[in-house]
């Protein structure tokens, strides 16, 4: 397990300039994670995401869910998902990631990879619905992944390997200037859940 956050040292910026990545490494050990995987992959209310491009509707074989301490909607790709209630499990991952980050969040978007096959083209956290500049806290459970980022205006890219069990944290203006993306990859045929922590903006109620 990396120690290098909780001996109170502060962490590394993965960016250079316009934003900020925090990498905390394994926060879980490999048998805890290991739990922790088969428990996201079983009891999840998975559904496979969907998305409309070009005024069509697609459906992706990646699935996803959608968590929050209330029922927000949430609008990315031109669907709009409502949200779960939390379960007494993902509450407890959440304050997880809360002590360590030092952030506060109302809510949870699940992706469940099945392989390397199915990944995340270049985009940024930054719809209507989020919170402006708020941090995204990315927890990932299974097969250990590439996950990039690329500048807006430079173009230049910074990549990091998530292993199972560990904790990266976006903030600031990262989704300002910064895509990110996770690429595909035929090498790995292993699951991968990925659970982003987010804060939703206040709704009115209808």
């Amino acid at each position: 397990m990396d120690l290098f956050h909780q001996a109170g040292r502060a962490l590394p910026n993965l960016l250079p300039r316009d934003g900020t990545v925090e990498y905390y490494g394994a926060i879980f050990g490999q048998a805890e994670a290991e739990v922790y995987l088969n428990r996201l992959l079983n009891e999840i209310a998975w559904r496979n995401d969907e998305a409309i491009i070009f005024g069509k509707r697609i459906v992706t074989k990646r699935k996803v869910a959608w968590y929050a301490e209330q029922k927000f909607s949430y609008t990315y790709s031109k669907t709009t998902k409502t949200a779960l209630p939390w379960t007494p499990f993902l509450l407890e991952l959440k304050q997880r990631v809360e002590n360590l980050s030092g952030e506060v969040f109302n809510s949870c978007l699940l992706n469940l990879y099945s392989s390397g096959a199915e990944g995340m083209a270049w985009h940024s956290d930054a719809e209507k619905d989020l919170v402006k500049d708020g941090a995204i806290g990315s927890m990932s459970f299974g097969a250990e992944r590439k996950f990039s980022f690329r500048h807006k205006g430079t173009k230049a890219t910074v990549s990091q390997m998530l292993e199972s069990g560990s904790l990266l944290v976006m903030k600031g203006t990262t989704q300002t200037h910064w895509l990110h993306s996770l690429p595909k990859t035929q090498r790995i045929t292993a699951p991968r859940v990925n659970l982003t922590f987010r804060k939703i903006r206040p709704q009115r109620s209808a």
